[in-house]
């Protein structure tokens, strides 16, 4: 069976630590990238990424500019989204589901709700 591949986009250089350690500890192989730009590039080589895990406030582009624009290139309209947000406001859920997240996890990151949500790939 080969390992699922999950690309973790986050300014944080922590949590995207933090993720890695624990996805690869459950089997996952993980890319990450500290920018929704960089993220753009990765996804436009053709890299087999069947889940991605995206920090909503970043710099520059935020996870609500960012996952549009992921889900516009054909190779990736398929692809699950988890957008993660430290915020956890009233409404950011739908926020989210509205801008084409798959799903929504807040931080900090619950991980047998991450599980349950990457279990969907």
């Amino acid at each position: 069976m080969n390992k699922k591949k999950i690309l973790i986009i986050d300014d944080d250089p922590r949590n995207i630590f933090a993720l890695v350690h624990t996805l690869r500890f459950k089997s996952y192989d993980c890319l990450s990238c500290l920018s929704a730009e960089e993220a753009l590039k990765i996804l436009e080589t053709n890299e087999i990424i069947d889940a991605i895990l995206i920090d909503m406030m970043m710099p520059e582009m935020d996870g609500y500019e960012a996952i549009p624009l992921i889900k516009s290139i054909p190779s990736r309209k398929s692809t699950l989204i988890i957008a993660v947000t430290a915020q956890a406001m009233t409404g950011d859920r739908e926020k989210c589901l509205s801008a084409g997240a798959d799903d929504y996890i807040s931080k900090p990151i619950d991980v047998d709700k991450l599980l349950i949500a990457l279990s969907k790939i």
